[in-house]
Parts: structure tokens; sequence; C-alpha cells
């Protein structure tokens, strides 16, 4: 028989004993079996009750097991003798007033000594300014400083809610679900626990605001629409943005910053957000609209101020009010900056700062959320402009809740490929303008500086005097509202191990060009290997491109170089015919203006374009993919 058998036996069978023949000691028994627990030492649970005789019975013992140390504790119910400044060791009052003895895994009688009973006095203690006549046991006695609901466990913790988030649109939901109910995407219900506490984020913010406002602003009313702007100027409508530079953000923000405006710039990691927001702070700093330097504060959670410094000592900026500060706390960086009243607020980035109130770390869903809201209704009490730096996620999001783009006033996204210099400054949500605009830039040691012609930056020098150029042509498409010109590469091998392969080009599109041409131009490339490629990396995704896909193929198929000079817009359908396009005029005023001969373009399209001025530009038209090629590769 196994040992633990042995005692559990020898327990059972010593209680059943005790049952049947009462002790008068009343000692306290504990089995080891279930010292997880409590366990009444009194087979009939009575606490002070009369003996047959009319003596007292002696108090009820509880006896609790300690989980950390294999001990066991045993008050009792009276605590006559046992006061805050009574220490003495008279037996008659320590027997009744606290027992307690110590074990291993099993209960013993317990026979202490006058000195072990006064020491045990000594630890009992009461909880001061309480009533212990009518109060449970777990209260008013404690021992070693702990009190019973310590030493078991079972103290109540804080009620905690349990939600259900979607990374990819922050939709919550009480259940888990394995498809977000919103958006639809299967994987991304994530599981987070918040303690109920109370949301002070936006009540500070709004608290700290009024502190700046007039004290006799009165309750605020409905207002007429052309009474809201009436005695304002034009010029205060936006914060302007000087130079080549400013010109290029302003165009993107819809014509520069709105006060009291909420921008959120986004971006990959080293795109360069962090020197955007500096040459913005700095510009903003120099005043050249009030005519005197404004007070801007730049504020980071990721950086140093001597960082900082650091990166505005190499590009040369140089602005006196430019105040910067090294903090996350949103209660700590409103209060700063509150003496000194700047003009603008620069966060880099919204995910490093946090509220004390919230729950959550720096980052998560709520801390991002609030920290959001928070700053809003600080920009609108104050009417400071609030630029925010984002982090993005590997799919190119914003880091964070959905709920964050809804909150903003506009969202800009910087972007740009590692291998490039170039960068590109769009907007994906602006109340204030339109998000058809796009700012081109390029990274330099100085910063990003505006790129002069952006039209012809993916142009590379041609030679039309070499044979090699056979498969080259020139599209043009847009991106908001500017055109570029683009290069598209084609090569025409016969007897390849690979049947055809693109850059940069759908290659369903691909596939369905090359079907037209062979069927409605009667050209035999069934037997040769299609090569397609978009020069400088850049990805064509409208269908302006067809036509300049087709002549590249063909120039590379007929071994026949284009000549320089001619660019090519339009859409081929099914049946070889070419389809307009939109902003036709757009595209071909910049054609003319980089000094192009020739532009082939839809029919359709040649009659509304007879219109403009275009220079020395020759507008040709044709009606399908047959036509392209008797007009293009023909030798005069």
């Amino acid at each position: 028989m196994q040992i633990i058998e042995m005692k559990v036996l020898r327990s059972i069978y010593y209680t059943h004993t005790h049952f049947l023949h009462r002790n008068l000691s009343r000692t306290p028994v504990s089995l080891s079996l279930f010292s997880r627990h409590f366990h009444s030492s009194n087979p009939r649970f009575s606490l002070n009750s009369l003996e047959t005789d009319g003596t007292q019975r002696a108090p009820h013992a509880w006896t609790a097991y300690e989980g950390l140390t294999p001990d066991l504790s045993t008050p009792t119910n009276r605590h006559k003798g046992i006061t805050q400044g009574n220490e003495s060791a008279s037996g008659d009052e320590t027997d009744a007033d606290f027992e307690t003895h110590r074990t291993y895994g099993k209960a013993k009688n317990a026979n202490l000594s006058d000195g072990d009973k006064t020491q045990m006095a000594k630890n009992a203690r009461y909880i001061p300014n309480e009533n212990t006549d009518g109060m449970s046991r777990k209260k008013a006695f404690s021992v070693n400083g702990l009190g019973l609901g310590d030493i078991v466990g079972n103290k109540k913790k804080g009620k905690s809610r349990v939600k259900w988030v979607c990374e990819n649109c922050g939709y919550s939901d009480g259940q888990w679900w394995g498809v977000c109910r919103s958006c639809d995407f299967s994987g991304t219900m994530k599981r987070f626990s918040e303690v109920e506490t109370k949301n002070r984020g936006l009540e500070f913010s709004e608290t700290l605001a009024r502190s700046w406002l007039p004290k006799d602003t009165g309750d605020v009313e409905p207002v007429k629409l052309i009474d809201v702007n009436s005695g304002v100027k034009k010029t205060d409508y936006r914060i302007p943005l000087f130079g080549p530079f400013g010109s290029e953000v302003a165009r993107v923000l819809g014509g520069g910053l709105v006060p009291g405006s909420l921008v959120l710039i986004g971006g990959d990691p080293g795109v360069g957000k962090s020197t955007l927001l500096l040459q913005m702070a700095a510009l903003i700093a120099e005043g050249h609209d009030s005519g005197q330097p404004t007070c801007v504060v730049y504020v980071s959670g990721e950086e140093s101020v001597e960082q900082i410094s650091s990166r505005a000592e190499r590009m040369k900026i140089g602005a006196n009010e430019l105040y910067l500060y090294a903090g996350t706390e949103i209660e700590d960086i409103l209060t700063k900056i509150q003496s000194l009243s700047p003009r603008a607020l620069i966060v880099d980035s919204i995910q490093t700062v946090y509220l004390k109130e919230i729950t959550g770390s720096a980052g998560g869903l709520s801390q991002v959320r609030e920290c959001t809201s928070a700053l809003l209704r600080f920009a609108k009490k104050t009417n400071i402009p609030v630029l925010l730096a984002g982090h993005v996620t590997k799919s190119g999001d914003i880091a964070g809740p959905r709920v964050l783009e809804h909150i903003v006033d506009a969202v800009l996204y910087l972007e740009g490929e590692k291998c490039s210099s170039h960068r590109l400054l769009r907007s994906v949500k602006n109340r204030f303008g339109s998000i058809d605009e796009l700012g081109i830039f390029e990274m330099s040691q100085l910063g990003l500086q505006v790129v002069l012609n952006p039209c012809e930056m993916f142009l590379s020098d041609q030679n039309s005097d070499s044979e090699f150029l056979a498969g080259l042509a020139v599209a043009v498409i847009m991106d908001g509202s500017r055109a570029f010109l683009i290069e598209i590469q084609a090569l025409c091998v016969s007897s390849s191990t690979v049947s055809r392969h693109v850059n940069g080009i759908q290659a369903s599109r691909a596939d369905m060009l090359i079907s037209v041409l062979a069927k409605q131009a009667g050209l035999k490339i069934q037997e040769n290997a299609v090569f397609l490629n978009v020069v400088s990396g850049v990805s064509l995704t409208e269908t302006a491109g067809d036509l300049a896909i087709a002549a590249s193929i063909c120039s590379s198929f007929l071994e026949f170089p284009i000549p320089s000079g001619v660019a090519f817009i339009g859409e081929i359908g099914l049946g070889g015919e070419l389809r307009m396009v939109s902003r036709m005029d757009k595209r071909v005023s910049t054609v003319a203006k980089l000094g192009y001969k020739k532009c082939i373009v839809p029919m359709s399209a040649k009659k509304s374009l007879a219109t403009l001025d275009l220079g020395e530009l020759e507008i040709i038209g044709c009606n399908d993919l047959k036509g392209v090629i008797n007009t293009v590769f023909t030798k005069n």
C-alpha cells in the first residue's frame, strides 16, 4: 500500500473516531487531503454555545492552509485578551484568544507553552478603528500582516472585460468569430482584456484646453452658416507654407495647414516621416506670413533632444522659435507646452505616447485611440494644428485601430522604394482639400528636396541611332492630378523555355494584350516568349498604358525601333479597337511641355484635343492596332 493512501486512511479513521467520541479539549482538526480549504474543527458547527453543565464551550476554531509554505494557521473567534496595547502572557487569556500551530501536511494537537502563546499573541493584531464584535473573522485579525483572504488567495479582484478586436478594421465584438463581421477577413480577431477604469483621456484634454480659452466664452449655440466666417480674412483660413518645399506640401494638404486640424502622416520605417515633420516645423516657425518667428513645439517619443538637434544641424535647420521636447505622456506634454502657446504641435509618433488613466501599454488599441481623441479635442478647443507621425504594419496600413484614420482630419502617406531616392507624398483622406494631389520629393543630405521636373523623372536617355532600343515605348499615366511619362520595355524571344514574364504589369492584362495582337493584328507571336518590364520599378495599373505595351511588343517582334519623341495614350479592347481614357487633355499637355513631337491617341480623342494649344506636338489618331502598326512601323 502506498504511503499516501495510508495517511489518508489514517486521517479518515482519526476523524471518524473524533466525531463519535466528543473531545472536550476541542482540538482543531484539518485533513491534509483537503488542505487547500477551510475545515471546521467542530462537527456541530456551533460557535459559542453552552455545555450541558452550563459552562461555555471552547471557542470554534478554523484551520487555513498556506499555499506557499506547508503551514497551518488556526485563529479563534474570541479576541478579548488581545488588544493593541496589551501584550501580557497570562495562560487563562491566551488559551481562549488565539491558537496557531505549524505542521507539515497534517494536523497536530496544539501544545504550546506560555512563551509561545505570548509570541503568537504579539503577531496577532486588530484592524484599527473597526468594531470587532460583529465583524467576520477574515477582517478581525491578520497573521503576520496577512489576512485570511490573502492567505488562501480568495481576494476578490477587479472586474475585467474581454473583447475580440479585428486587427484589420478595428471591429470589436464580445465573442470570438472566425471571420470578422465587418471586413470579412479571417484570422484577424484578437483577444483583449481590459480592466474597467474611468476614461479620463478626453476629459483631461478638454479641461486643459479650457484653461487656454477666454473665461467669458459662454455656452455654445447653433450659428448660421453665413455668420461663421463673417469678418474673418481668407488668409486666416490656412497657415501658408512658403518655398519650393512648402508649396509641394501645401499642394497635398489642399492649400496649406488648417488651424485646429489633426493631420496623420504614415509611412514605412526609414522613409523620411521624421525628416518631413522636422522640415515642416522649421518652415512654420520661420513665420514668413506674419513677418516674425512663431513658436512651434516638436515632441518626440522615439528620439532624445540631442538626436533631433543633430539631425536638424545636418539639415541646416536653425529656426529660433523651434522647441524640442522628448516625452511620452500626453498630460505632461500638454501641460509643458501651455506656457509656450505654440502655433503648431508635432508628435512623433502617436504609437509612443500614452494616457495614465487608460489601461494598456503605449501603442495598444485603447491607448492609440484615446490619445488621438485627446489630441483632437485639444486641437479643436485651442485652434492649434497637431501633426502626428504614425507607424505602418506589414501590409502598409496605419498601425493601431482602423478608427484612428476616421478620427483625424487628414491622412498622408509618404512612399518610396529602398533602392530609389524619390519620395511620393499622397493624400488618402483630406477634409479640407482634394485627395488627387501628389507631392514628389528626393531624399538628399539636406533632407527632402522638391523634384523640379517630375514628369520625366522615370525616363532614361534615349539614343535613336542604336538598334538595341527596339521594344521600348513611352506611356503617359496619371497619379492624382499629375501626369507622368514612363518607359515600357518588351523582349520577344523564340524557342525559349519560359513562355512569358512581366514586371510592373498585371499578368492577366499582359496575356490579354498578347492574345489580341495575335488575333486582331495578325502577329505570329504564339511561339515566342514575351518579357515585359516597366522601367524604374513603377507599377502600371491603369488601362491608359495598353497602347504603349502593344507598341513595345510589336517593336521587339518586328525588330523595328520606335522613333524618339513618340508617346502612346489609349486603351485596347478585345476587338483590337482603341478607346479613350480619362484626363486626355492633361496627358497630352504634359507630353507637349516635354518637347515630344508625336502622340498616338484614339481617333475619338483627336477631335476633342484639336482646341488645345500644343505647340509643335502632332496628334495622330488611329482606330485600331493595325492602323497603329501601319503608322509607326513604316520607313519614310
